[in-house]
């Protein structure tokens, strides 16, 4: 099998290129020129160079492969280039569907989120459930909603395209959560925000089996949810002062967080800096809740992912072994 990985030195992309070339098959990774390859290094994958909005590079990195996983994006919340995200996560998924529309791949697996629900205000919903939210909570849950409008067109349109909605994918070399956790681990987190804020939770490698299930199981059209559960981050830390014998960290008053969140909010606008907590990160924090139910995947894909307390427990004894 010949396939495409598109943001293929990315958290997700990197993991998804060695579970690929684990079974055998050709990889191809699409990354920019100034992408760092470091997660690569151990790799064979032949790559090629180019903006994901760049529908020559697309042609050339498509042309012959069987597979697409569409798996680049602009994740971030707080202070964001919105244009700049709208174009990677918008304009660069229209421009995949495009051109694998036109060179005929036969599979294309676009990594979506849950976050297109928008806030389902705490109620457990599963592939069924229709937006309700209508503003969006930031740039990063705008973009990917509208992407995510894009691959629904295209699949109407015929293109066979199956959609991977997950929550929070966790790895030892998760950019966004793991620092935290080396953090703690080192002992030197020593306060945090929102013990209530439910989390849902991916291992990062049982999120790349269930893309490919997709892309060999999936129906064209079809949304699947992956995850292993949630919890909230106060249950969370415990598991993870069970393991490692630090003490929880002490909770910071919300009243203090969310004044924090209004003051660095615009201090980082003008210093062009993003703060730890920003007004939006505070939201995310206190009034968003979604949550999810995977069993399609389950069902229907066979997949079998890690506990959400076998995730954690695997991750933090990776970070033990290199502090």
């Amino acid at each position: 099998m010949k396939v495409l990985v598109t943001g293929a030195s990315g958290f997700t992309g990197s993991h998804l290129v060695r579970a690929l070339e684990k079974r055998g098959d050709v990889v191809i990774g699409l990354v920019r020129s100034s992408s760092n390859l470091e997660r690569l290094s151990q790799s064979k994958v032949q790559l090629v160079y180019g903006d994901i909005t760049d529908q020559n590079a697309l042609r050339a990195a498509m042309t012959g492969v069987d597979w697409v996983f569409h798996t680049a994006a602009y994740v971030e919340l707080g202070l964001v280039d919105a244009a700049a995200m709208e174009k990677v996560n918008v304009e660069g998924t229209r421009a995949v569907l495009e051109v694998a529309q036109a060179v005929g791949v036969a599979q294309v697996v676009y990594c979506s989120t849950i976050g297109v629900f928008g806030d389902t205000q705490g109620e457990v919903v599963n592939e069924t459930f229709q937006r309700t939210q209508t503003d969006f909570c930031s740039a990063y849950d705008r973009t990917k909603y509208q992407a995510q409008q894009l691959v629904d067109q295209f699949a109407a349109q015929g293109l066979p395209v199956v959609s991977i909605l997950p929550s929070g994918i966790f790895g030892a070399d998760d950019p966004h959560f793991g620092p935290v956790l080396k953090q703690f681990i080192k002992g030197g987190l020593k306060l945090w925000a929102g013990g209530d804020r439910i989390t849902g939770i991916v291992h990062v490698d049982d999120l790349v089996e269930a893309m490919i299930l997709a892309a060999a199981k999936g129906k064209s059209g079809e949304y699947y949810i992956i995850s292993a559960g949630d919890l909230s981050t106060r249950e969370m830390f415990g598991i993870l002062s069970q393991e490692t014998g630090i003490r929880v960290p002490t909770e910071a008053p919300q009243p203090l967080v969310r004044l924090v969140g209004n003051i660095l909010d615009p201090l980082g606008r003008l210093l062009k800096w993003q703060p730890p907590i920003s007004k939006e990160r505070v939201h995310y924090i206190y009034d968003r809740c979604v949550r999810v139910d995977a069993t399609k995947a389950h069902q229907d894909l066979g997949w079998q992912p890690r506990s959400v307390k076998q995730t954690l427990q695997e991750i933090v004894g990776q970070l033990q072994q290199v502090r």
